[in-house]
């Protein structure tokens, strides 16, 4: 299983390092954070491939650990969009927040441990219901849903 810390410091490193475009396992983990990254402008396009190039065609053909994902990573005057990607959840500790908890920190105020989002900052929520969907934590908020914080990017 990929956990959510191996795809926040990949995202962050190919930043750092400016590369154009990264590749990662396809899950439905991944797809829906880098969605949410595709949503919130940090990131141009989203391609399914395989492990050497993204072509949908490929994708359709290729076995489960052939398949990835490609993102390709934006900029802005010579400088990365996202500067930061941090795990918020991590395995030996999950944070859930409620939607109360939520619009705390979504509104400037800290809630349980987490501090609060600056501007521009999103936080990634998988949802607690029947259906995991993954939101950013505004999405969650006005549809009045709470769930384990995973992440936030700047």
């Amino acid at each position: 299983m990929v956990l959510p810390h191996t795809l926040c410091s990949h995202v962050q490193n190919a930043f750092r390092a400016r590369h154009l475009r990264i590749s990662v396992p396809h899950t439905i983990q991944n797809l829906g954070i880098l969605s949410i990254l595709l949503r919130a402008g940090f990131i141009s396009s989203l391609t399914r491939g395989t492990i050497s190039e993204p072509d949908p065609q490929a994708f359709l053909q290729a076995g489960d650990a052939q398949q990835r994902i490609w993102a390709d990573l934006k900029y802005r005057d010579d400088r990365p969009v996202l500067s930061e990607m941090a795990l918020v959840s991590k395995p030996s500790k999950p944070v859930f927040m409620d939607a109360g908890e939520l619009r705390r920190i979504c509104s400037g105020r800290r809630a349980q441990t987490i501090r609060p989002l600056r501007m521009g900052e999103i936080a990634v929520v998988r949802t607690s219901g029947k259906e995991n969907e993954w939101l950013e934590a505004r999405e969650a908020l006005e549809l009045g849903l709470g769930g384990e914080v995973i992440c936030r990017a700047l």
